[in-house]
């Protein structure tokens, strides 16, 4: 069993920045950030895993970049150039294997969530 606790959500102006947290119980071989608005489907945001590159989606690429710190099993998302649009639930996600990086039915460890709200 994996806990997950994430935070460094908060309120910010479009074109500012925030950095998420997510701090794990235990280490796991894939971690990844998610984001979801109410009465959507969760959207996978960004991947990290040990000896492979980064993925990202196709709306934060660029802006946004997924870092892990395997001594802290800590998973961090530096959030640059936010729009309106980057608005969600933000969680991040453990899980041993995926096949699909960003799909969220790969995972089995869910963090409870940090709200990150982008005002225009």
């Amino acid at each position: 069993q994996v806990q997950l606790v994430e935070s460094g959500g908060g309120s910010v102006q479009a074109g500012g920045s925030l950095r998420l947290s997510c701090t794990a119980s235990a280490s796991s071989t894939n971690m990844a950030w998610f984001r979801q608005i109410p009465g959507r489907e969760r959207e996978g945001v960004a991947h990290i895993a040990r000896n492979d590159s980064p993925l990202y989606s196709d709306s934060v690429r660029g802006r946004f970049t997924i870092s892990r710190d395997y001594f802290k099993d800590t998973l961090y998302l530096q959030m640059n150039s936010l729009t309106p649009d980057d608005t969600a639930m933000y969680y991040c996600a453990a899980a041993k294997y995926v096949d699909r990086p960003l799909s969220p039915g790969e995972y089995t460890y869910w963090g409870q969530g940090t709200q990150v709200t982008v005002s225009a």
